[in-house]
Parts: C-alpha cells; sequence; structure tokens
C-alpha cells in the first residue's frame, strides 16, 4: 500500500484513519533506518529506505538526505549529481500529496473545510525541505549562472512555505496524532534554519535579503532549533547536527572563538549515550575538545571515529582534517603533513589546499631535517594552482588564497613564505585554540621569534615589509593569550602603521584593527573598540579572506551590543 493513500493531490480523502496511520508508520520505518545510519549502518540504512522511495514521501527525502550526505562529503561530482536527481525525483513524490492550490491563494490562507489535511501539511514540508536541500547542491554543482539563479529561487521559495507553516500550523489548530510531533519538527528546522543562518551575515547583506522578503534572527532560530533538537522527532538528528555545526565551526571560525560550549555538549551527550561508537557523534565530541583546547583527547576521538566503521571513508575524512589541525598545533608538522597528503590522495573538496599545506608543513621543518616520501616543499607549493577549481563558479576563499601565496615559488629564485602554516591556521581561528595551551603558545612564540631572526637575516626583498607585519600580527596574537597585552597592542599598532607600505598583504591591516580591538573589550575600552571595528569594516575592500573578516567583525560588534544591552549602557553604537 502506499504511504499517503491516493496521492492525487487533490484532498480528497486526506484526513482519513487508513491515510494517518500510514504516515505514522512510514515515520516509525524512516526513524529505523536513521538509528541504523547512527549506528555506522549505512549501507542498510539505505537499503531500508530505498523500497519505498518511489510512493512514500517520507522513504523519498530521507533516503534522498542519506545521499546527499555522502555527497558532500565525497566531493565526487558523480555523487552530487545523483543525490541532486534523487532528491528531485523525492520532490516529485511530494508534489503528489500537496494540496493544489487556489487561485491567488496559499494552503494557510484557506476557510473552513477547505484547510489542509495534516496529510497535505506533511507534504508541504517534506517538499519545502526538499528545495532547499537541492538548492545547497545547485550551489555546490553548477558553474551554470542560471542555474545558480535557480538555486536562489529554490532557497526563496522553500523560506516561504516554511514561513507560512509556521504561521498557519498553531497549537490546536489540528487533532492531536503521533504524527504532528515530526510535522512540528520539520517546520522548525525549516525555520530555525534559515533564522540562524541569515542572522550570521553583516548588516549590508541582511538589509538586502530583508528587502528580498527573508529575515534573520538569531536567538529565535537558535530557540526553533533547539526545540527540534529535543522533541522525539525524525527531524531531531538534523536540527541536532546543525546546531552542532553551528556551534563547533561557525561561530568558532567566522566568531571571535570565544563561545562557551556548554550547548553543544548538552546536545551531543545523549546521542553519545545512545550511540557510543557512532562516527559522527565522535568526531563532534573530538571538535568539541579540539577547541577547548583538549588536544591530545581530540585525537583520541578522531582516531576512534575512523576506527568504528569503514564503510564510509567520507567521515575518516572529516577526521583526518581535524587530525592535520590538532598535530599542528603540537607543532608535529611531519604528523600534520600526513593528514594532508591523505586528503589530497583521497577527498576532492579542495586539492589545491591540501597540497598547499602539505608544502606548508614541510616548510616549516629545519633545512636539513628529511621531508617524507622524498617530497619537496618548493615543488608542492608550484603545484597549487594546476589544482584550481571552481564551486558555484568561484573557487573557495581558501583556496584561491593558497594559490596566491603559492605564486612566490613560481620564479626560480623564489622568496620563501616565512611561517605559511601558522598564518593558515590564523585563517581558520587556530590561535583561539592555541590559546586555551600555555605551552603550545609558546613553542609558537619561539618558532615567530626564529622566524623573525631569519628574516632579518635574509636579503631584502618586496615581501620584506608584509613577511614582517605577518609575523607582528601573529606574535601580537600570542602575546594576548599570554597576557602581555602591551606588547600585543604594540604588534597590531605596527602592523596599522605599516598600512602603505605593504604590498600584497592588504588583509593583514583589517585582521590587525579586527585584533586590537578584540584586545581592547578585554580591557573594557568597548567605545575604542568600536571605532576600530567600523574602521576595519568600512576602509578597506577587495582583500584575501574578506568575507570571513567581515563576519569576525560583525560577531564582535554583536557582542558588543548585546553586552552593553545586557548591562544597559550607551556608549558607541556598535551597528
Amino acid at each position: 500500500m502506499a504511504l499517503e493513500g491516493g496521492g492525487g493531490g487533490g484532498g480528497g480523502g486526506g484526513g482519513s484513519s487508513s491515510s494517518s496511520s500510514s504516515l505514522e508508520t512510514a515515520l516509525a520505518e524512516c526513524t529505523a533506518a536513521l538509528n541504523c545510519f547512527l549506528r555506522n549502518q549505512f549501507s542498510e540504512s539505505l537499503e531500508m529506505l530505498q523500497p519505498r522511495s518511489g510512493e512514500s514521501m517520507y522513504h523519498a527525502l530521507i533516503y534522498a538526505t542519506i545521499l546527499e550526505m555522502q555527497a558532500v562529503m565525497t566531493f565526487e561530482h558523480d555523487d552530487i549529481v545523483h543525490a541532486g536527481q534523487t532528491m528531485k525525483e523525492a520532490q516529485d513524490i511530494c508534489q503528489r500529496f500537496r494540496r493544489r492550490s487556489t487561485m491567488g491563494g496559499s494552503f494557510s490562507s484557506r476557510q473552513g473545510g477547505d484547510t489542509c489535511s495534516e496529510e497535505e501539511l506533511h507534504a508541504e514540508v517534506c517538499y519545502a525541505e526538499c528545495l532547499l536541500h537541492r538548492a545547497a547542491l545547485t550551489f555546490l554543482q553548477d558553474e551554470n549562472m542560471v542555474k545558480f539563479i535557480k538555486g536562489g529561487i529554490k532557497v526563496r521559495n522553500s523560506y516561504l512555505i516554511y514561513r507560512e507553516l509556521n504561521s498557519c500550523v498553531r497549537p490546536n489548530h489540528l487533532r492531536s496524532s503521533s504524527a504532528r510531533v515530526h510535522l512540528e519538527g520539520g517546520i522548525a528546522f525549516g525555520i530555525g534554519a534559515f533564522s540562524l543562518t541569515l542572522s550570521l551575515f553583516p548588516p549590508r547583506i541582511l538589509r538586502l535579503l530583508e528587502f528580498a522578503g527573508f529575515s534573520g534572527d538569531k536567538d529565535y532560530g537558535l530557540q526553533q532549533l533547539h526545540q527540534g533538537a529535543t522533541t522525539p522527532n525524525l527531524r531531531s538528528l538534523l536540527c541536532t547536527m546543525l546546531l552542532l555545526c553551528y556551534y563547533t565551526f561557525l561561530t568558532f571560525i567566522l566568531g571571535t572563538g570565544e563561545d562557551d560550549f556548554t550547548e553543544a555538549e548538552a546536545l551531543l551527550n545523549p546521542y553519545l549515550s545512545r550511540y557510543p561508537q557512532s562516527a559522527i557523534f565522535l568526531f563532534f565530541a573530538g571538535r568539541i575538545e579540539e577547541i577547548k583546547g583538549n588536544i591530545n583527547e581530540a585525537i583520541k576521538k578522531f582516531e576512534e571515529g575512523c576506527s568504528v566503521q569503514q564503510a564510509w571513508k567520507q567521515f575518516h575524512h572529516m577526521c583526518y582534517w581535524e587530525l592535520m589541525w590538532c598535530f599542528a598545533y603540537k607543532g608535529m608538522w611531519k604528523m600534520a603533513y600526513f593528514y594532508a597528503d591523505l586528503l589530497s590522495k583521497e577527498n576532492r573538496w579542495s586539492k589545491a589546499m591540501y597540497v598547499y599545506m602539505k608544502a606548508a608543513f614541510l616548510s616549516m621543518l629545519p633545512p636539513e631535517e628529511a621531508r617524507p616520501f622524498g617530497e619537496e616543499e618548493v615543488e608542492l607549493f608550484r603545484q597549487v594552482p594546476s589544482f584550481k577549481q571552481k564551486i558555484a563558479g568561484k573557487s573557495p576563499p581558501t583556496e584561491k588564497f593558497a594559490i596566491r601565496k603559492a605564486r612566490r615559488y613560481k620564479a626560480s629564485e623564489h622568496v620563501p613564505l616565512p611561517v605559511p602554516a601558522l598564518e593558515m591556521m590564523y585563517m581558520w581561528n587556530g590561535f583561539t585554540v592555541l590559546g586555551k595551551r600555555k605551552e603550545l603558545l609558546e613553542g609558537t612564540l619561539d618558532t615567530l621569534c626564529q622566524a623573525e631572526r631569519q628574516l632579518k637575516e635574509a636579503p631584502a626583498s618586496e615581501y620584506q615589509v608584509d613577511d614582517q607585519c605577518l609575523l607582528l600580527l601573529l606574535k601580537g596574537l600570542v602575546l594576548k593569550h599570554l597576557h602581555s597585552s602591551a606588547e600585543a597592542e604594540a604588534c597590531f599598532s605596527t602592523v596599522y602603521g605599516s598600512e602603505k607600505r605593504i604590498r600584497y598583504d592588504h588583509y593583514l591591516v583589517p585582521n590587525a584593527l579586527l585584533e586590537l580591538s578584540l584586545l581592547y573589550v578585554a580591557k573594557g575600552h568597548n567605545e575604542e573598540a568600536v571605532q576600530l571595528l567600523r574602521k576595519a569594516k568600512n576602509n578597506y575592500k577587495n582583500y584575501s579572506m574578506e568575507s570571513r573578516t567581515l563576519f569576525r567583525i560583525h560577531a564582535a560588534l554583536s557582542k558588543l551590543k548585546a553586552s552593553q544591552e545586557e548591562n544597559g549602557t550607551d556608549g558607541a553604537s556598535p551597528s
């Protein structure tokens, strides 16, 4: 029997007890498949879903979602195309069970007996979810601008459906049923994901999005996602994973890196208790330990995450990336190189970045030390531009940065980069991890001081001021975490004062202003901090990794604004 009964989309018989019970059966079967997935039984999970993926909207949606997760991790073009096609088929299944719109009306505007049945509301939320997934895959896959715009249209249509569902599905508007909580979980996931994601954008971009009908509210988004994550429903896993990504990646990489991880641990611990061998949750457990500065514990979690399953190597790649950075924090450059090498051979996300990191780690070794596999950093740096790729018509910003830095090595008489591994570490906000461990900070300071001495002894070059300023920026960060505020301030101020002499690395100045402002915030000089943040935001354009710096500036300004509101103080407005 087909899951949702007749499936003509005309609304007849949609509220019958038979369709309701088949809906509940489908939800139970999909929940069981997700439980298999969390136990690393990936093939079994797909085998449970596939037979009914051509007739049941929930089987189709969850089947396509698992394939999408696989595609995003492999970054193989064929996997992305296949996931996109499967998600399109899932959308078509959902379409069969949607209410046909009346002229000039939407499902939320109908009156009396013409309101949507519960089944039709489930079809709406599944349809909106399919649109959102397809848009994400379009952005990953297509360089064609027309298709890229179509991806944006899917996002807008998905958002409008979620918004209507959120306004029309209120307590007591529908009869209570065991399927009701899954419907509300689906709406919470969609509304929460949109509200939270939009709130992360800097104000000037957000104003444009609001003009187009979108709105972002971080607190509301988090509240919706937490509601979806902590109630037993089919989307609780998606809500939890999105929140864990937010707490352990987005707020860390695009924020000031000083967030509390209590919420992340509260979300993760129940899952780890239930699924202690789940590769996904071991990965997030490792990530939390890493950003808390517990590097050895993080390494154990990531290694365990690799050992518990061999079916999906993609999970290994996620762990390899984090293991690479864990060993880099410890200054174990050969081990960091080893994981970058594995990624360069096995993963397609950004081979240019992986090869750059291999070269960067080798360049941190003493010249006389033997290189693994007989590889040589200069030759690796020269290979980096040949691996350039485009995602949604553009190269990833970190890849563009790596390619630009590697250009130095094109000339036969090249000028080496001073500390490329530490420079890229800064781009991923890794100095906040170092800041949790005094011994790691002291080792990094030694490395930077040695690089300064080598730069002074080297022949003058066109890169000299840029390299001096890079070393000062990184040295200032280490000194800040070692509580040498005056020395750190002097480092950041010197970078800012060298603005007119910097020839290539123009990103250093706005980042020095950002770090100087965070130093002022720590000292309670909020007005001076706001002025520096505004200067960094408004006075500099078209530099490397600009969007990442702007996100961090936005996060710092938002934190200052929240602090002022909490304390009831006025002063300079951080907006």
